[in-house]
């Protein structure tokens, strides 16, 4: 059943900005070129088996390497990763090449870049990938895990980077 939504844009957005998330650095590589995104909206689906969800922006026409490739990592950030996670959300103009260039990465079950540095990276293969409204919504089993060091979450809140 199709609804009309009455709710602001702007409002949502606002809304949104209050809810605290991990900042996440999404990441693929295959046929289809290597990518990298800064992204909030994540989650585990499931546990058994192991299930991971990610919205990316359809906006940029280089997010559809992800479907291409078929594979995603999910980067979960430190706060000491604060620098890497404004590049990839595109501060400073960086080429994407410069941008890998500020972590070290490592390759798992998938071929997606996992930052060695990530409290924990999932190495996904993409089961599921649909637009709604403005988003891809992309589904993966994982695949593999990568284990970080033990230290605070950066944090995404009311538009600014923050620490837990």
């Amino acid at each position: 059943m199709l609804t009309t939504n009455t709710i602001d844009r702007q409002d949502f957005r606002e809304a949104m900005s209050r809810f605290a998330a991990a900042v996440l650095l999404v990441t693929t590589d295959g046929p289809a070129g290597r990518r990298g995104v800064t992204v909030s909206a994540a989650c585990s689906v499931s546990d058994d088996p192991a299930t991971m969800l990610v919205c990316l922006n359809q906006g940029s026409v280089h997010n559809r390497r992800f479907s291409d490739n078929g594979n995603f990592a999910v980067n979960v950030l430190s706060v000491d990763s604060e620098r890497l996670a404004r590049a990839f959300s595109g501060e400073g103009g960086l080429s994407l090449d410069e941008r890998f260039a500020l972590g070290a990465w490592e390759r798992r079950a998938t071929g997606a870049p996992l930052l060695a540095d990530a409290l924990v990276a999932f190495d996904c293969r993409m089961i599921e990938n649909r637009v709604v409204a403005t988003h891809h919504v992309m589904i993966g089993t994982v695949e593999a895990m990568r284990f970080g060091p033990k230290a605070p979450s950066l944090l995404y809140r009311d538009r600014l980077y923050h620490q837990l």
